[in-house]
C-alpha cells in the first residue's frame, strides 16, 4: 500500500506547483459552472491537488485559487442565467436535467432567498442549478456574490486542508509504519463520509423548502409579519432589485 501511495503522491507532486494550482482552479471553475458541475468532479481534483502541497505558501495559493475558480464558475452560471436562462432550461441538456430539478431550484430560491445560495453550494445538483436560477431572478449580482463567497471559501479550505494534512501526515508516518497507507486512505474515506453525511443532514433540514407538492407551489408563505407570496425572499434577496 505504501509503495502505491508513494507513487501516486510523487506523481502528483511532480507536476509544476503553478500548473497544478491553476488546474485545480480550472477544475473547480468548471465544476461550479452551470450544468458542467454535474459531470466534472471538482472536489476530487482539489483534494488530489492538495495532497501535493508543500508548505504554507503553496497551501494558501491553492486555497485562494480554488476560491477564485469557484467564484468565477458561479459567476458564469449567474451570467448565463441572466442572459440565456430560459433557453438553456428548455434546451436538450436542460430537459435532461429534469423539470423537477429546475422547479426545485426555483422553489428553494423563492422560499429561502440568499440562504439558498449559500446552502446550495454544499448540495448535489443544486450547486450547479442555483446560480443559473438566481440569474433568471431579479437578485442582484452583488447580493448573489455576498452569499456565495463565504460558502465557496468554507468549501475550498475544507478540501484543501484535509488533502494537505492527510498527505503530510502520511509522509511522516510512512517512514516508520508499514500500514501508514491504510491510515491515509481511512482519513480520506472518513472525510468523504462526513461530507456525505453533512449533505444528507442539510437535505433533510431543508426538505420542507425543497419538496413541497405541486399543489402547494404557489401557496403564500406565512411569516411572523403576515402572509407573503412564495416568490418573495424572506431576506429581501431573491426578488430584490438588480442593483
Amino acid at each position: 500500500m505504501n509503495e502505491l501511495l508513494d507513487w501516486i503522491l510523487d506523481t502528483v507532486q511532480s507536476v509544476d506547483p503553478v500548473l497544478r494550482t491553476l488546474l485545480a482552479g480550472l477544475g473547480i471553475m468548471l465544476e461550479t459552472s452551470v450544468l458542467i458541475g454535474l459531470v466534472v468532479p471538482g472536489d476530487t481534483i482539489v483534494l488530489v491537488a492538495a495532497t501535493a502541497v508543500d508548505g504554507p505558501v503553496q497551501y494558501l495559493a491553492l486555497a485562494i485559487t480554488v476560491i477564485l475558480g469557484a467564484l468565477v464558475g458561479e459567476s458564469i452560471g449567474f451570467a448565463l442565467g441572466r442572459w440565456f436562462g430560459p433557453h438553456i432550461q428548455h434546451s436538450r441538456l436542460g430537459r435532461r436535467i429534469g423539470e423537477h430539478n429546475w422547479q426545485r431550484a426555483q422553489r428553494y430560491l423563492d422560499r429561502r432567498g440568499g440562504p439558498a445560495v449559500f446552502i446550495s453550494r454544499f448540495l448535489p445538483v443544486l450547486h450547479s442549478l442555483v446560480p443559473l436560477t438566481v440569474g433568471m431572478s431579479t437578485m442582484s449580482y452583488r447580493r448573489f456574490l455576498a452569499w456565495t463567497a463565504p460558502a465557496c471559501t468554507i468549501w475550498a479550505f475544507a478540501y484543501t486542508t484535509v488533502g494537505w494534512l492527510a498527505a503530510g501526515s502520511y509522509r511522516e508516518l510512512s517512514r516508520e509504519l508499514h500500514w501508514a497507507g491504510y491510515l491515509f486512505v481511512a482519513v480520506i474515506a472518513v472525510f468523504l463520509l462526513v461530507v456525505w453525511l453533512v449533505k444528507k443532514l442539510i437535505m433533510r433540514a431543508e426538505a420542507r423548502h425543497l419538496e413541497l407538492g405541486e399543489d402547494h407551489a404557489d401557496t403564500p408563505v406565512r411569516t411572523p409579519e403576515g402572509p407573503a407570496h412564495q416568490a418573495s425572499d424572506p431576506s429581501g434577496d431573491a426578488r430584490g432589485d438588480r442593483r
